[in-house]
């Protein structure tokens, strides 16, 4: 890529629209009087190439480059560069389909500058990158040689000449970011130096330890989960087995109901069984008083003639009881002492349960009176129908005797045993 024309337009001393066309490809030069402008051209080159130091181009700011500073009418100028890209080899990043790039840079008086790349609005990061991707930078302090730097530049020694070959190429750039580049390389490797030494003094020692912790941290935490699947195990099986225990209480409980049941209808079965056999008793009981008849008045009054003996023997019994009298104070000692001796209540069981005792003693011989009075009846009912001799008769009177005795006997003990027992 090369310079084919350059058009300006209010720029330095060119006040009207100027194009300098017919660029060579390899060589240029431009000639002329002193003062007609010939270093203005190459001004018009670096301006829109991107100068920064403007002391190159022998100005003090950006307005000093617009024609007699805009006091002339002119408040803008305008430098457009043709560029031939018709080499695709070497044409900037992005540009290889134009065969020409024009760009424009355009300052206004007390404004803005704007630039153009082949007719559109572009910023100047852009216009920089255009240019570097070709090796062009103005800013280098040896690509442009001005004025009075000439005899300087002749009189300098290969190596410096060299040197400044290298800055205009651009290599030299890369030998300074070379330096540079080792000098921070050596930072960083002290610094990875360091880094290391961290490493292995302090950072590594602490994640042994913590990689240790973690092992054993994993262990804790799966003996603990392993505990946890155990304790959940047996709070299963003890459910389970509570579940198995309940079902058989429930079981057991429903069977004891069942027995329960059966008791009761057994209960109710031989409760109904005696009340009929009560009734089946009392019918019994009913009909033979009936077919009996006159045999139980006579039996009657012979119980009338037994009952007058009884009082007899009664009033036998009550001239003894004077002679109980004396005998009342010692009981009286007695009942003192039954007194003292209801404090304690074993004693109290002992006397109920031999009152008990005395009252089943009394029943018993009162089932014995009773049989022996149903036997009576039985041979009554036989003398009344006359099939006992003489010789029974007076055995039943005996009997009769040794009843009327046995009657007196246990009526006398009955007393004393209500005596002994009634409850003060």
């Amino acid at each position: 890529m090369y310079i084919k024309e350059v058009t300006l337009e209010g720029f330095k001393s060119y006040a009207t629209r100027t194009v300098v066309p017919g660029f060579d490809p390899f060589f240029n030069a431009i000639t002329g009087l002193n003062g007609s402008g010939k270093s203005n051209i190459l001004d018009s080159i670096c301006f829109v190439l991107g100068i920064t130091n403007l002391q190159q181009v022998r100005a003090a700011n950006l307005q000093e480059l617009v024609y007699k500073q805009g006091q002339a009418g002119i408040t803008k100028a305008t430098v457009s560069i043709v560029f031939d890209n018709s080499d695709r080899a070497r044409s900037p990043l992005g540009y290889e389909a134009h065969s020409e790039l024009t760009v424009t840079r355009q300052i206004v008086v007390g404004g803005r500058n704007k630039y153009l790349i082949n007719g559109r609005l572009a910023q100047p990061s852009q216009v920089q990158n255009l240019f570097h991707s070709v090796q062009l930078n103005v800013n280098n302090p040896h690509f442009l040689i001005m004025q009075g730097r000439i005899t300087k530049v002749l009189n300098m020694k290969p190596p410096e000449i060299l040197s400044m070959l290298e800055e205009a190429a651009g290599t030299r750039m890369y030998e300074t970011k070379k330096e540079a580049a080792l000098k921070t390389l050596e930072k960083k490797q002290s610094k990875v130096d360091e880094i290391n030494k961290l490493l292995d003094h302090e950072i590594l020692p602490a994640l042994d330890k913590l990689r240790r912790e973690r092992t054993q941290y994993m262990q804790w935490a799966n003996g603990n989960a392993d505990l946890d699947r155990l304790k959940r195990f047996c709070v299963a099986f003890e459910f389970v087995q509570a579940e198995r225990i309940r079902d058989s209480a429930v079981c057991e409980v429903e069977q004891v109901k069942a027995k329960i049941s059966h008791v009761d209808d057994d209960t109710r079965k031989m409760q109904a069984a005696i009340q009929e056999m009560e009734t089946q008793v009392s019918k019994l009981t009913a009909e033979k008083e009936a077919s009996m008849g006159g045999e139980v008045k006579t039996l009657s009054n012979q119980v009338d003639a037994l009952s007058q003996d009884v009082v007899r023997e009664v009033s036998i019994l009550d001239n003894q009881k004077d002679n109980l009298d004396t005998e009342n104070e010692n009981a009286k000692k007695i009942v003192s002492n039954i007194e003292d001796m209801k404090q304690s209540v074993k004693d109290r069981e002992c006397a109920i349960r031999n009152a008990e005792e005395g009252a089943a003693d009394l029943k018993k011989r009162a089932e014995e009176l009773s049989q022996s009075l149903n036997e009576y009846e039985t041979q009554y009912q036989g003398v009344l129908a006359g099939k006992s001799s003489g010789n029974e008769e007076k055995c039943l009177e005996d009997q009769l005797g040794d009843a009327k005795r046995a009657v007196g006997s246990a009526e006398t003990e009955l007393e004393q045993f209500e005596n002994k027992n009634t409850p003060l």
